[in-house]
């Protein structure tokens, strides 16, 4: 049986306040208000659509029928460290996006990381905490899957409730630093796996596993990535040491069993933790213990128009 306190933050549309520190550029507008025990909720479903339209008016999605290239077999298996260790830019791949934001009349700009990941309720994408939650909320955010050089080629999906764990709203304990998003496409009932596939999420995994890790830099327009073995800071903290991840990282993927066919593979961990992501020669990740399976449990089930409990 899964332990652990889960605290639950629900919004419509609204995500946390940027922190000073870590791997994240760009700053959505915050918003006052809200109860940190019982959540935040923004009533008006129309905002979550102005924002989707005006992040796609800023940067249109792939003309119809585009095919978004995958990650090859030969870059994927067997998961050989990255010679030499330092980021590169890699194809986008369908389920790992930037999270965006846009002010009125500015281009949108990406400042986070995040992954589609298989839940029950099929809408789920996993980020680092401190990408969703800072000392308040803030609005003006979507997340865009498989983005490429400013095309969305899998449309605008935009936060219906966030789930992340009371110990990082209290005191941003570097163990917890990992949130669930559910998240909608505005004007449709599309589930966000069954249009971009996902990845799958593992718990209690092994420090020291081969791995890649991806990120949307700040200034990019494409993802880079990079491939070593992890290895343990602590009890709660994963290592990944290759240099050049710089911000806009934070929150993207560790991935483990990459899958041959389809690029796909296991999450075990996101750019976060300790230092918030790490420097420019290390990254780190939160480990993916009990308390976090139970934070993904509650995400995964839960419906995202309710109230969340803590």
């Amino acid at each position: 049986m899964l332990i652990g306190t889960v605290f639950c933050v629900a919004a419509v549309l609204v995500v946390a306040g940027l922190a000073s520190m870590g791997r994240i550029s760009g700053h959505p507008r915050s918003r006052a208000g809200g109860d940190a025990a019982r959540g935040y909720h923004l009533p008006d479903p129309a905002e979550g659509d102005r924002i989707a339209a005006s992040l796609l008016g800023g940067a249109p999605t792939a003309p119809s029928g585009t095919p978004v290239p995958t990650i090859t077999s030969e870059a994927v298996e067997p998961l050989p460290v990255s010679e030499p260790l330092r980021a590169g830019v890699i194809a986008p791949t369908p389920a790992i996006g930037a999270l965006l934001h846009v002010d009125d009349g500015a281009e949108p700009q990406h400042f986070c990381t995040a992954t589609v990941v298989h839940s029950p309720n099929r809408n789920l994408v996993i980020t680092a905490a401190h990408c969703v939650y800072g000392e308040a909320f803030a609005s003006d955010v979507a997340f865009a899957p498989g983005y490429s050089d400013g095309l969305m080629p899998y449309g605008v999906w935009v936060p219906s409730r966030i789930d992340v764990d009371p110990r990082w709203v209290s005191d941003r304990d570097p163990a917890y630093d990992v949130a669930f998003l559910q998240v909608r496409r505005p004007g449709t009932d599309d589930r966000i796996e069954e249009v971009t596939g996902a990845e799958q999420v593992s718990f209690d995994s092994p420090f020291d596993r081969a791995a890649r890790l991806i990120g949307y830099p700040d200034g990019q327009e494409q993802p880079i990535g990079c491939q070593n073995t992890t290895t343990a800071l602590s009890d709660t903290q994963v290592r990944f040491d290759c240099a050049d991840f710089p911000d806009g990282t934070s929150g993207g993927p560790m991935l483990t069993d990459i899958d041959p066919a389809n690029g796909r593979g296991t999450v075990i961990g996101v750019i976060g933790g300790y230092q918030e992501g790490g420097d420019d020669l290390t990254s780190y990740s939160s480990r993916f213990g009990p308390d976090i399976a139970t934070l993904y449990n509650r995400a995964g089930t839960a419906d995202a128009t309710s109230t969340p409990t803590t």
